[in-house]
């Protein structure tokens, strides 16, 4: 019996010491190799900001009143000219009672006046009177005639918005002043609205714009208002448009930065190509990518696979693969990164390979 327990004892210390051993013995590390590769490396700012029409033109009215009927709804499109909605004058009395008072006063004086021409066109047919003092009363005839025609002109237009003779369009008449899309109408029939004038600018009936025509409109951090410049490519997305990019051309970067959120940020437009078929609505929010430097066709590796000590930057080339992998550190010369990838411009061939990640032993087969 106690020579049993001392077997069990001796085998306990022997498991213990062997497996001390073994745990101390280095472990193997095993690498990914990476063979460099031909690319393209990008580096790319983001700018966010939204999409909107280049021109939106705000249709106001030229006389005061209330809206009396809507002939268009946000959406549709609309042919410059066209009528968008219709205003019911509203005179002010004051204004309405002196064009009635003057339009009498002309009436009065111009039957006045007719009676003497007649009687002046008599005397001239007998030849009575010269010539002369038939001419100067027929002037003044002409004269109360148009004074009357005036004052019932002037008349109309308070009244109605328009006089009757005149072939110019009602000004009741709210047109469109350009072909687009209708955005927005934010007044209701029944709505009192202001003329524009150069006091006042007006009651808004309809915003138009042209949607064929669109632009991004965004900020840029001054970190990288320096490398931005008109005619850059850039690449939109958007966010309502799932699985859709748009392209745009840079065409106005702003000279001056305003301060938001404790940031200076300067003001991009850029042109927005729409393919055909593709319709975007005004004000949705978009990032642009910014390629700020390419390089095309490339020696390029894992940024990973790199190591930067101070100024110098090194990789570790695969010397022997069996039975253990050995590697020789060697400098190389690195160029555009992208953050993933990066351009090796010289110290390494397209057939090298270089020690990558190391290779977990529990991924092992």
């Amino acid at each position: 019996m106690r020579t049993i327990l001392l077997s069990f004892v001796g085998a306990a210390v022997i498991g213990t010491f062997y497996f001390l051993w073994k745990k101390a013995q280095p472990v193997k590390v095993q690498y990914e190799t990476v063979i460099p590769g031909r690319d393209t490396v990008e580096t790319k700012t983001v700018a966010t900001g939204n999409v909107e029409p280049r021109y939106e033109v705000l249709i106001k009215p030229q006389i005061s009143g209330i809206i009396s009927e809507l002939l268009k709804e946000a959406g549709q499109m609309v042919k410059a000219g066209e009528i968008i909605a219709q205003i019911k004058i509203i005179p002010e009395m004051v204004q309405l009672n002196s064009a009635e008072s003057r339009v009498n006063v002309a009436e009065i004086s111009l039957k006045q006046v007719e009676e003497t021409f007649k009687r002046d066109e008599q005397l001239y047919n007998q030849k009575v009177i010269s010539t002369e003092e038939y001419e100067a009363s027929q002037a003044t005839y002409l004269r109360a005639k148009e004074e009357r025609d005036n004052a019932r002109n002037a008349l109309d237009i308070i009244r109605d918005g328009i006089a009757k003779n005149s072939s110019v369009s009602s000004t009741t008449q709210i047109r469109s002043t350009i072909t687009g899309m209708i955005l927005d109408i934010p007044v209701k029939v029944g709505n009192s609205v202001i003329q524009s004038n150069n006091f006042n600018d007006g009651t808004t009936i309809a915003s138009v714009a042209d949607m064929n025509d669109m632009i991004f409109r965004g900020n840029v951090d001054e970190t990288e208002i320096g490398r931005i410049r008109e005619g850059m490519p850039i690449k939109l997305t958007i966010g309502a448009l799932e699985n859709q990019s748009f392209n745009a051309l840079l065409e106005y970067v702003s000279p001056k930065g305003v301060e938001k959120n404790g940031a200076i940020q300067f003001e991009i437009k850029a042109a927005v190509t729409i393919p055909e078929g593709s319709f975007i609505r005004a004000g949705y929010s978009a990032n642009a990518e910014i390629v700020l430097k390419r390089a095309e066709d490339v020696l390029t590796i894992p940024e990973s696979a790199v190591e930067f000590r101070g100024d110098s930057a090194f990789v570790y080339l695969l010397k022997e693969e069996t039975p253990e992998q050995v590697f020789e550190r060697r400098q190389v010369q690195t160029g555009l990164s992208d953050g993933v990838k990066i351009e090796i411009s010289n110290g390494l061939s397209a057939t090298d390979k270089i020690r990558g990640s190391v290779i977990d032993p529990k991924l092992k087969k």
